[in-house]
């Protein structure tokens, strides 16, 4: 008996891993897309670093956050496309994956808020740089407030309306897509700012670590099994010449576990996702769980 309760004892972390690996993103099947992909409605930022080839830290700092705001922007855009055909059956999983979008967005900007805009001021010695920012903040909250507060209120997945929830996501969609392209613009131009520092001093050096350090931070904190999968799931590594397909700069097992490991306590929100496990953009969920069904329909009636 002891020795049974030993093998039992030994073997349950084996049987605890293949289950979580069962459910790990990476299991998922993918197919490059044939349909309305996650690069619209919402137009994808381009990144100052591609476009202009600059180095300095606020061109670096603005190109990061850019990267940032196209994992949003593409939740947003695979929302909108998948919203009016989700099957009864996948309701459930989807609004998990929209209340992790909001949650998502919801902590971004609180962050930026909070944290990063009044250091950059602090550097730069100046308190009206994010002046018009804060006014295109306010532009959408309201909407996405609503955004949550709808699917928040819902009594069951099943009370899911794909086109109510289109009707609230195009009420802010333009001021929304506005400011996640005129805040790169913005971060940009500090460049050119009087009291920016000039490269190789300390304070240089200093702004540097704090795009950094906040670029650590700004994600892990809204949520390591939800928001930080859905961050990294809806990053395209081909985009701009397959420019970033390291990015964001990690260890390749710690980016594989964070995907994987921690993707895997709710699997399921997943299958919404833009991208693969790999970072390569991927047939929405959606389009193929409705063709699968016509098939099944199709097959029966044979």
């Amino acid at each position: 008996m002891d020795s049974f309760r030993t093998r039992l004892l030994l073997s349950m972390p084996f049987v605890v891993i293949g289950l979580i690996l069962t459910r790990a993103p990476f299991m998922m099947t993918s197919v490059a897309p044939s349909n309305p992909w996650a690069d619209g409605p919402l137009k994808l930022v381009t990144t100052p670093q591609f476009e202009t080839e600059k180095t300095d830290i606020f061109t670096s700092g603005a190109t990061h956050m850019a990267l940032l705001h196209n994992s949003i922007l593409r939740g947003y855009n695979s929302i909108y496309h998948q919203a009016p055909m989700v099957l009864e059956t996948d309701k459930a999983d989807f609004v998990g994956y929209c209340l992790t979008w909001f949650k998502f967005v919801k902590s971004h900007h609180d962050d930026e808020e909070n944290t990063l805009f009044p250091k950059i001021e602090k550097l730069l010695k100046d308190n009206s740089i994010f002046g018009e920012t804060h006014k295109e903040h306010e532009s959408f909250l309201t909407g996405l407030a609503d955004f949550e507060k709808y699917l928040s209120g819902l009594k069951t997945p099943a009370d899911l309306s794909g086109q109510e929830l289109l009707r609230i996501m195009k009420w802010f969609q333009e001021p929304f897509e506005q400011h996640f392209h005129r805040e790169i613009a913005t971060i940009s131009k500090f460049s050119n700012h009087p009291n920016a520092p000039k490269p190789g001093t300390p304070e240089s050096n200093a702004a540097a670590a704090t795009f950094k350090a906040w670029g650590k931070s700004t994600v892990t904190k809204a949520g390591m099994t939800d928001a930080v999968p859905f961050f990294l799931l809806n990053i395209d590594r081909t985009a701009e010449d397959g420019m970033w397909a390291n990015w964001p700069p990690m260890p390749a097992p710690i980016k594989w576990g964070l995907i994987n490991l921690a993707g895997a306590w709710h699997s399921g929100w997943w299958r919404f996702s833009s991208c693969d496990a790999a970072g390569q953009p991927q047939e929405l969920w959606a389009y193929r769980a409705v063709e699968k069904n016509t098939s099944r329909d199709q097959e029966a009636k044979a």
